[in-house]
């Protein structure tokens, strides 16, 4: 198993100020959905359970949005939301939407899901 030097999540959302106004109307509406922003945020700040579970990694985990992605990351939009390692040989996925989805917006489900992918 790869030793990852970096975490990135990327969420299936833009980060601007339009960006998460069309999220939220999007949510509102049923027509928008991100599994990684349910896990990381209540209705309106990160959740605490999930700033615990980002602390306690031995590993840098950053937080992207589809428009903050570089380069290297942009050819991972299509799966957004996801969670990328960074190691030696560049950036993998690790975790999936699907699996992301299957945490069911529980941050302890997702720091087992992680724990396994990453251990």
């Amino acid at each position: 198993m790869a030793t990852f030097q970096k975490l990135i999540g990327i969420y299936n959302a833009k980060g601007s100020l339009i960006g998460e106004l069309q999220y939220f109307w999007g949510k509102i509406r049923g027509t928008a959905h991100c599994a990684l922003c349910d896990i990381t945020h209540g209705k309106l700040k990160e959740k605490n359970e999930f700033k615990k579970c980002k602390d306690g990694l031995d590993l840098p985990f950053e937080l992207l949005h589809l428009d903050e992605l570089d380069i290297e990351l942009e050819k991972f939009g299509n799966d957004a939301p996801c969670i990328i390692g960074k190691n030696e040989g560049g950036y993998e996925l690790i975790i999936t939407a699907k699996e992301l989805e299957s945490c069911k917006s529980d941050v302890a489900n997702f720091s087992e899901l992680l724990d396994s992918k990453i251990n």
